[in-house]
């Protein structure tokens, strides 16, 4: 988009106001943003996952490696390497490069979230369902992994106490529902079943410091791009921000650690639960999807007051996220699986299309050029035409944003021309000129035979196609010779 051409009194507008689009490939069950906000990956149900470009809302790759449902995404920091959690107990790091599977490593249970280290793609966090949390180490072909605690650290008091037993025996009932790390990477934040968050070191895997935050079930947990605030998800209904202490800080006691509470934002008339929590772009908001409803809202954290409801389709929605730069939030219907999009309506300065041109309040005696209506010979007109249409125009280099702030080791991910893209959730395969037909259950899916550590689903499907002959051209030429 050309910024010149938007109202800078719109750009100052923090938060979305309207739903603006929507993306479908397939049954989207989680999104999430790269770092520099160009792409949007989107994970289905049906265990794909789909990147869409921003810009354009159009379609830059699948990848296919998971046989059920997607259960969250994480990127890298330079843009080039996305890690699928999936509920068929695996996660796959992808190479965007070239659309090929790096590591794969699987688990005991099924994955509730996964994440990358914040600067080393080849280290990520998961945690399972009804197990404990597992620190992964995807640097050597066969994933390494450490367990990490789930019991909280309480203080110590007399061992011989009934009360210090009764302790034990409920931390040993906890499972972790949640793992993200810290903005440094240094130690790992989980949050449990009984309402307890653990930090925990990620170099020595052991809990230096736990609180309990809820009495209930922590859902979710969400850090800002600084780390220094987190967001907190629970099923009491209540979302509270918290103002994280500096835990890098060399002189930091692991005792006189504090974590309080900054805001409390509920629904006290309706009551609401709330499905997906995310910060905005700056971390002055919240937003938050709700459950068996389909409104999103949007607090601001300075007031802790109520800013917006924004008004999508009559249908619940599920992941909600915020885009990293601009006032973009992006979230899942629950039912339909499309991808919908609220933002700014941005109205056009028209002024910005020519440098002479203004725009005027009223009409103003216009006095024209000698030149400015002269009649050309339809030689020259024609030799112009020509000479436009032998310019080389570039399609494929994408330019920098004016704006945004350009790293070392940015990746731009390629532009695939021909991808195979399908609007629904069944497939449809082209057998002729104008005849369609549906793919077949199995059809497509020959990656699941064969070896994990290769390329793409993609990749596979075409080499069998070209190495493979046609049954149907076997047939036609028996039945030549026959005649």
């Amino acid at each position: 988009m050309n910024l010149s051409l938007i109202d800078p009194f719109v750009l100052a507008q923090d938060y979305p106001e309207s739903l603006t689009g929507n993306l479908r490939s397939g049954h989207a069950t989680c999104v999430k943003f790269n770092r520099k906000g160009d792409f949007l990956a989107s994970g289905r149900v049906d265990g794909i996952v789909v990147i869409f470009d921003v810009e354009t809302n159009g379609l830059a790759r699948k990848l296919r490696g998971h046989t059920r449902q997607i259960q969250s995404l994480s990127w890298s920091r330079d843009g080039r390497y996305l890690l699928s959690s999936s509920q068929d107990w695996k996660c796959v790091l992808w190479d965007l490069k070239d659309g090929s599977r790096v590591r794969t490593a699987r688990f005991e249970a099924p994955v509730y979230i996964a994440e990358l280290h914040p600067f080393n793609h080849l280290l990520a966090v998961a945690s399972l369902f009804e197990d404990q949390p597992v620190l992964v180490d995807l640097s050597s072909t066969v994933p390494v992994k450490h367990i990490l605690p789930s019991a909280p650290k309480r203080p110590r008091v007399d061992e011989d106490s009934a009360i210090n037993e009764k302790q034990a025996a409920q931390d040993a009932k906890q499972t972790t529902c949640v793992t993200v790390f810290t903005a440094s990477g240094n130690h790992i934040l989980a949050g449990t079943s009984k309402g307890w968050l653990n930090i925990i070191e990620t170099s020595s895997c052991q809990t230096i410091h736990s609180t309990r935050l809820s009495t209930s079930v922590i859902i979710y947990l969400r850090l800002t791009a600084s780390g220094r605030d987190m967001v907190v998800n629970s099923s009491d209904r209540i979302i509270r921000t918290i103002h994280m202490p500096n835990l890098d800080d060399p002189d930091l006691n692991p005792e006189n650690i504090k974590v309080e509470v900054e805001h409390k934002f509920q629904d006290v008339v309706n009551r609401l639960s709330w499905n997906h929590v995310a910060f905005s772009s700056t971390g002055e908001y919240i937003t938050a999807s709700t459950y068996k409803n389909h409104d999103i809202y949007v607090w601001e954290r300075s007031m802790g007051s109520l800013v917006k409801i924004l008004e999508g389709p009559k249908e619940e929605l599920g992941v909600v996220e915020w885009h990293p730069h601009r006032p973009l939030v992006a979230a899942c219907g629950l039912e339909s699986g499309r991808v919908y999009l609220w933002s700014v309506i941005t109205p056009q300065r028209w002024s910005a299309l020519a440098p002479d041109f203004v725009e005027i309040e009223e009409n103003v005696e216009y006095i024209e050029r000698e030149d400015e209506f002269d009649i050309h010979p339809p030689e020259e007109i024609h030799k112009r035409q020509l000479d436009l249409e032998d310019e080389d125009v570039d399609v494929l280099t994408i330019e920098p944003v004016k704006g945004e702030i350009e790293e070392e080791n940015s990746f731009t991910m390629p532009v695939l021309l021909d991808i195979d893209d399908s609007e629904s959730s069944e497939e449809i395969v082209a057998v002729g000129p104008g005849t369609m037909r549906r793919k077949s259950p199995g059809e497509g899916r020959e990656w699941m035979n064969g070896v994990e550590s290769g390329g793409s689903g993609d990749e596979r499907g075409k080499k069998n196609t070209a190495n493979g002959t046609p049954k149907s051209q076997g047939r036609n030429r028996k039945r030549k010779v026959d005649q």
